[in-house]
C-alpha cells in the first residue's frame, strides 16, 4: 500500500485527489466495486464539506483490523468554524450550501461506522469505517 495515506484539502482539485487515493486504497484492501463507490462518495462529501465550510483540512485513510474484521477508516478533520447544531446537520435534506443536503447523513448511511465531533470555533472531525464483507455470505 502507498505510504501516502492522507490528502490535504485546500482546493476543489484536492477533493478529486482524496477520492482517487481513497478508491485506490479500498481496492488494494479488497473492497468490491460497489463498496469502492460508497467509500469514494463518502470521501467526496467529507472533502467537499471541508473545502466549503472550513476552507482547508485533511483526510486520512487507515486500514483497520478489529475482532477479525478488516476495513478502511477515514478521518476527515479541519480547524474551521465547527458545526453549530450537529443534530440539525445530521437531518436529511438539511444544507447550508444550497446543495442536496445528502452530506453528513449520506456519509453515515454509506459507511458502517460514523462518529462526528465538532466544537464551534475550533473545528470538526468525522471518523467513518467501512468493513470488508465476507464474499461467501454476500
Amino acid at each position: 500500500m502507498k505510504n501516502e495515506s492522507s490528502v490535504k484539502i485546500y482546493s476543489e482539485w484536492d477533493i478529486v485527489a482524496a477520492r482517487q487515493l481513497g478508491r485506490e486504497i479500498a481496492k488494494e484492501l479488497g473492497f468490491g466495486t460497489v463498496d469502492q463507490t460508497r467509500i469514494t462518495t463518502a470521501i467526496s462529501e467529507l472533502a467537499r464539506n471541508i473545502y466549503l465550510y472550513a476552507g482547508k483540512g485533511e483526510i486520512h485513510f487507515e486500514p483497520v483490523n478489529s475482532l477479525g474484521k478488516r476495513g478502511l477508516q477515514i478521518i476527515a478533520f479541519d480547524h474551521g468554524p465547527g458545526i453549530q447544531d450537529i443534530r440539525r446537520a445530521m437531518e436529511d435534506g438539511f444544507s447550508t450550501s444550497n446543495g442536496l443536503g445528502a452530506g453528513l447523513p449520506g456519509v453515515k448511511r454509506l459507511m458502517d461506522e460514523f462518529d462526528l465531533t465538532s466544537t464551534p470555533g475550533e473545528g470538526t472531525t468525522v471518523q467513518a469505517v467501512k468493513w470488508l464483507r465476507d464474499r461467501r455470505f454476500g
